[in-house]
């Protein structure tokens, strides 16, 4: 080949390249000109992927169904409203409150303390044991004037107005309350409680006592006066623990935590509407078991994963807040269908106690999990859903 030939052959070698080069950029145009005309259609295509990866299987429709009949159970068998009971009978059915937390007037005598006989903030275990809680009475008060905590606290009475009913804060003032033989009121004015026998007998208030030294004589006990000190206190925390528990579940129950410390006739106030100590303490159970069951859903669905045939892990977890979301607005529907028609017939029919009992199983602890659920999850699924958009848009874009 001569110089001439061989340059001619160079020359075509590079035409040819140049040329596809050229046509390398005239498709890339056109796919890109074609893209760009035709986002919306490309987006709804990716976005028809990402639901078909997040549809959910027969195994997962399993999954709903259980979720959903565990949620049922739970609301109509766990966590309903139960039927209140009277003072009695919730202290016949307290563990402890016969040894503990003592009505017993003949116990009393039998022990030899039928009368409180304490030195002032100092009585002793013995007497402590054998006598039910100061903070329980109200006799005496009104000798106090403007300092008698107990006037005005609506219906609740003494379990709005003495801070030891608190479900809070009565583990601290009814404790010391316990441990010094005084009661302590909402308003901070502090009685030291004695007691009498016969008729009109039992414990009262008798002297102001100081809310510093009650919380101080209680401290030292706990620090400073030995094994019995320490007795006194760790039984008047049991005592204050096994009293609360009575009262929880009784008709009027305890008041909502620390409003009775601000005013007692308020805590009555919402305890007409249902917002006491009793109420709360069920919701919380509806909440915790029903995300109980929603985490053990979770737990059985994610053994079950295959990366070959479930594909991205995200996508799965995709699947399965799916199933608790759509179990839980389920069980939740269905809850309010079943006391509403269970109300209204109670109420066509002028059956009050129907009417009642279909209001007990109100899950309003499972409507709470709920909004939560879809509220979280909704979020997690969007922000998933955009990281799959993102990942085939640039496919198509940059990698195609």
């Amino acid at each position: 080949m001569n110089r001439f030939d061989k340059l001619r052959h160079e020359i075509n070698e590079h035409e040819n390249t140049y040329r596809n080069e050229v046509q390398s950029l005239v498709d890339e145009s056109k796919r890109t000109a074609y893209v760009a005309n035709h986002v919306s259609e490309i987006i709804s295509d990716i976005d028809k992927k990402f639901e078909r990866a997040t549809k959910l299987t027969k195994t997962d429709i399993a999954f709903l169904f259980l979720a959903v009949g565990l949620q049922c159970c739970r609301q109509y068998l766990l966590t309903d409203f139960k039927e209140r009971m009277g003072d009695q009978e919730a202290a016949d059915n307290t563990p402890l409150k016969d040894k503990v937390d003592p009505h017993d007037l003949k116990a009393r005598k039998e022990s030899g303390y039928e009368q409180r006989h304490h030195k002032l903030y100092n009585p002793t275990l013995t007497e402590i044991i054998n006598h039910p809680v100061p903070f329980d009475t109200t006799k005496g008060g009104k000798i106090f004037g403007d300092a008698n905590p107990f006037p005005n606290s609506g219906k609740l009475g003494h379990r709005a107005s003495a801070i030891g009913h608190d479900p809070v804060l009565g583990w601290i003032f009814g404790t010391a309350n316990i441990a010094t033989s005084t009661i302590t009121g909402w308003n901070m004015n502090s009685f030291h409680v004695f007691s009498k026998t016969g008729a009109g007998g039992g414990d009262f208030l008798k002297y102001r006592a100081e809310t510093s030294k009650v919380l101080s004589y209680t401290y030292d006990k706990l620090l400073n006066q030995g094994d019995e000190g320490k007795k006194i206190v760790a039984f008047s925390l049991v005592k204050e623990g096994v009293h609360l528990l009575s009262d929880l579940n009784t008709k009027n129950s305890l008041p909502f935590p620390i409003i009775s410390t601000v005013d007692p006739e308020l805590a009555s106030a919402l305890a007409d509407y249902g917002i006491d100590m009793s109420n709360i303490v069920n919701v919380g159970k509806q909440i915790a078991v029903s995300s109980a069951i929603n985490l053990i859903v979770v737990m059985l669905h994610r053994l079950l994963y295959n990366e070959q045939r479930d594909g991205d892990i995200k996508l799965y977890e995709v699947r399965t807040r799916k199933i608790i979301d759509y179990s839980n607005i389920i069980a939740s529907t269905s809850n309010i269908l079943v006391v509403a028609i269970g109300a209204g017939i109670g109420a066509g029919t002028n059956k009050p106690d129907l009417i009642k009992k279909s209001l007990q199983k109100i899950d309003i602890g499972g409507f709470i999990v709920t909004l939560h659920r879809l509220i979280n999850d909704g979020s997690f699924i969007k922000d998933i859903k955009e990281e799959f958009l993102a990942n085939r848009w640039y496919d198509i874009v940059i990698n195609a």
